[in-house]
């Protein structure tokens, strides 16, 4: 007979989600006394342990999301960067120009070296 599953109690289940924004998966197994595979069963099993771990989660994205905001709004430009790159799509792109003025150090594509390497004599 195999032996009964393993079940989070409610207060297990509370340190579950105040735990989630810091300590992994594998942490929190750990945290538990329990190996990670258990763990990520306990999660498919009990729809309860997922809802606090996601809950969790998200509660620590929410608070660091808020602050992120507050300092860009306050005015700091690296926080103003972070967010317009993550959340406005803003790129930083570099354009290097490779041509000479007199075009002698201008890149050539894949079919110009292929007409070199072929009109070379053989030795």
């Amino acid at each position: 007979m195999p032996p009964e599953a393993r079940v989070l109690t409610e207060e297990e289940m509370i340190q579950v989600e105040a735990l989630a924004a810091v300590l992994t998966t594998e942490q929190l197994a750990d945290y538990l006394g329990i190996a990670r595979r258990t763990f990520y069963d306990i999660l498919e099993r009990q729809p309860d342990v997922s809802a606090h771990y996601k809950r969790g989660k998200a509660k620590a994205v929410g608070n660091i999301a808020k602050n992120l905001v507050q300092k860009a709004q306050n005015g700091d430009t690296a926080s103003m960067i972070f967010y317009l790159k993550t959340q406005a799509g803003w790129r930083e792109t570099v354009q290097v120009d490779n041509t000479s003025s007199d075009g002698s150090m201008s890149p050539k594509g894949l079919s110009d070296f292929y007409a070199d390497v072929s009109a070379k004599p053989e030795a």
